[in-house]
């Protein structure tokens, strides 16, 4: 398995993508996948903004302003993941509709920062480092996942620290 961090990056949004199928799938345990989806969805962007996003910041070639726009993006997922875990049940009215914005959401950032952060980084920051940073995400991920940081307690609690991000 690689260490380079944009590739470790890219896997987990293609399992994300791969998720997202699968709560569409009424014959799936829509609310274990949910949970799983938290889980990894929170600790990915936790690891990214604890561990990657500050170090490309130092980089040319990959823009802070990008950078800054993917952590507004995190949040805006943060708070589209709280309304559907809110929701509970996978047959309640509405559960359609909040799992679709919150795809929306989640493909949207995937979509720039894989086309205006990775894309440059992986000219712009030297194979070394990037596995470097890899090794920094994987653990600062690991760490979240041990810490429960799916649960729907600690989503509120990042939307509410978050708030000030896409008011």
């Amino acid at each position: 398995m690689s260490t380079d961090v944009i590739e470790l990056i890219l896997t987990d949004h293609r399992r994300f993508e791969d998720l997202f199928r699968q709560l569409r799938d009424s014959s799936n345990d829509r609310r274990k996948v949910l949970a799983e989806l938290a889980e990894i969805l929170v600790a990915h962007a936790e690891a990214e903004e604890a561990e990657v996003y500050p170090a490309l910041r130092r980089f040319d070639g990959v823009d802070d302003h990008e950078v800054e726009h993917g952590a507004e993006e995190h949040a805006e997922g943060h708070v589209a993941l709280l309304d559907l875990m809110e929701l509970g049940d996978p047959e309640a009215e509405g559960w359609d509709d909040k799992l679709e914005k919150l795809v929306k959401a989640i493909n949207h950032h995937v979509d720039e920062e894989e086309r205006t952060i990775l894309d440059p980084a992986r000219d712009a920051v030297s194979a070394d480092r990037r596995a470097e940073l890899g090794d920094r995400f994987v653990a600062a991920r690991a760490q979240r996942v041990d810490s429960a940081c799916g649960d729907i307690s600690h989503v509120r609690d990042l939307v509410a620290q978050t708030k000030d991000r896409i008011d």
